[in-house]
């Protein structure tokens, strides 16, 4: 019984190590939040990119989960791990250039943001991020056969038509 009382309160403090390591970026947030604000109203970042975002959040807020979160703690980790992927696909699609230039916008030194993006990328194994990062690309290359292929227009003008229950 001691032996697991001792596992207990050291994946405790673990916990609680993790979770402190990540206070500094909590108190970043509003300043991160700007910097996405910016760089998703940038047209030099990919469409892309900006739809990997707009589906984790779709996914937080929609009720389906890979995990319920009925499931104490468990439950809000798949939430967490999407974003954080979502997070670092994003940042790895904006090219560089725009990020120094929007980093500078808003105030985040770029060590600070290297340090800041490293934590979060702790959180997710590699391959794990890789597998994600295709995906990235794999929404781009439809976003740009869609684009070149003129279907836009036409599926906007489908569902302005009159009748259309689309």
């Amino acid at each position: 019984m001691a032996g697991r009382r001792r596992r207990r309160s050291g994946s405790s403090l673990g916990r609680f190590l993790a979770v402190a390591a990540f206070l500094p970026i909590a108190s970043r947030s509003p300043v991160y939040a700007r910097l996405m604000r910016v760089l998703i109203q940038d047209d030099r970042v990919a469409t892309s990119r900006k739809a990997v975002l707009g589906g984790a959040l779709a996914y937080v807020i929609l009720p389906f989960d890979i995990i319920p979160d009925d499931i104490p703690l468990a439950g809000v980790f798949d939430d967490l791990i999407v974003v954080v992927l979502a997070i670092d696909i994003f940042f790895e699609g904006v090219p560089e250039d725009v990020l120094v230039e929007r980093l500078a916008e808003v105030g985040i030194e770029r060590d600070t943001f290297d340090r800041d993006l490293g934590q979060l990328r702790r959180l997710t194994p590699r391959p794990v991020r890789r597998l994600a990062g295709q995906v990235a690309d794999g929404v781009g290359l439809v976003v740009a056969a869609a684009r070149t292929s003129g279907i836009g227009p036409r599926v906007r003008a489908w569902i302005n038509k009159e009748g259309s229950f689309a």
